[in-house]
């Protein structure tokens, strides 16, 4: 096991010197403290509530939430009921679980090539080959792991053709999908694409025979402590997983689920709204940034929505020293793109990831130019 070079990275928010151009926490500027104090409130005025909050919760969740997200993913295109949700302490939790399910050791796991790094340590633990989604033949693979929307660390997003071709892949082949939604409302720009699970409800016809698990979470749109997110699948599956729960956790925290979805009940909109402004200013500013400071040939993505914007250098530059050098002597924290490649897989060493997510644009700016020039002058120098 090697540990997340973005988990190390992010120890360093202590040091107020360094401009963070890395790691892609929420802005806690941004959380939606009142709510979450007056929900806290609710309960615990109501001590039937109170010793609700205090109990253990089922383990598939707690059956209030439960029915809200089944509401919500109706809502949004996959009709599907209680039985077909399970809580889970953050997405990240519901990732390790369907790879626990479905994989063993040398098992074919299909990944976006680069992908998210939390995704591939949850997958190493059990061993499998990846191959590519890009031109990756399906033969044999166990799931495919995708991020639709604003994936984790490029930004980008699968069209609706891609996704559709996804589906024919996974019909025709029998591997599993497992769907990472955890950005799908943070879009800036553009219209919404129907999710990979609500695109293989309609052209199956119920959500009990798909081949799609759903991964959500709360964690981007209200707060990351509260740990509460979900998968949503088909019943027969989702009772496999409950299975999971209680031999991992038990439940998660009736406390966080009720916390979250008084919250949700009343302010999701708000809070998700607040979170688009405040991200989508802060992305124009990054990419304004870029196209100012940056030498020739360097290009980058330019997201819809999300926390992330990749940039690729020439080829002969290495972004793993420039992204040392940026943070040893320029006080600029950003990630190598080597960071986002699966085991066993060449990674391409002259790209790196930004995030605006936690830093006014300002400060931002300020990044990217020291960053821009550190690329001109290693460019410019035999030693890059």
């Amino acid at each position: 096991m090697v540990a997340s070079d973005i988990r190390e990275r992010m120890k360093l928010l202590a040091a107020k010197e360094i401009i963070h151009l890395g790691g892609g926490l929420p802005d806690p500027d941004i959380f939606p403290y009142a709510a979450v104090a007056a929900a806290s409130d609710r309960i615990w005025s109501n001590p039937t509530l109170a010793r609700t909050a205090l109990q253990y919760s089922p383990s598939e969740g707690h059956g209030p939430l439960r029915a809200w997200i089944a509401d919500y993913m109706t809502g949004i295109g996959a009709p599907c009921g209680v039985e077909n949700i399970l809580i889970t302490s953050g997405s990240q939790q519901g990732l390790d679980f369907v790879a626990k399910l479905l994989l063993s050791p040398v098992d074919r796991a299909m990944v976006e090539i680069p992908s998210f790094i939390g995704a591939l340590r949850a997958f190493d633990a059990y061993e499998p080959n990846y191959v590519g989604l890009a031109g990756g033949d399906p033969t044999g693979v166990k799931f495919c792991y995708a991020g639709p929307d604003f994936r984790n660390p490029t930004g980008t997003t699968m069209s609706l053709a891609e996704r559709e071709d996804l589906l024919d892949m996974a019909d025709a082949s029998g591997m599993a999908i497992l769907e990472d939604g955890c950005y799908e409302r943070l879009r800036y720009d553009g219209q919404p694409i129907q999710s990979l699970l609500a695109l293989a409800c309609a052209r199956h016809g119920s959500i009990e025979d798909v081949p799609v698990l759903y991964t959500g979470t709360f964690s981007k749109t209200i707060a990351p402590s509260l740990r509460i997110g979900w998968i949503a699948g088909p019943a027969a599956v989702i009772r496999k997983l409950v299975l999971i729960k209680q031999a991992s956790d038990l439940a998660t925290s009736a406390l966080n689920q009720m916390l979250l979805l008084d919250v949700v009940q009343h302010h999701l909109a708000d809070s998700t709204a607040t979170a688009c402004a405040a991200y989508r200013g802060r992305r124009d500013s990054m990419l304004e940034a870029l196209a100012e400071h940056m030498p020739a040939g360097v290009r980058w993505t330019r997201p819809e929505g999300g926390l992330y914007v990749w940039v690729e250098l020439p080829k002969h530059l290495d972004a793993t020293r420039l992204t040392q050098r940026a943070l040893a002597e320029h006080g600029v924290s950003a990630i190598a793109g080597a960071a986002f490649y699966p085991r066993g897989i060449p990674a391409e060493r002259n790209t790196m990831r930004l995030s605006f997510s936690m830093i006014p644009s300002e400060p931002a700016r300020q990044g990217v130019a020291r960053l821009g020039a550190l690329a001109s002058e290693m460019l410019s120098s035999p030693q890059r």
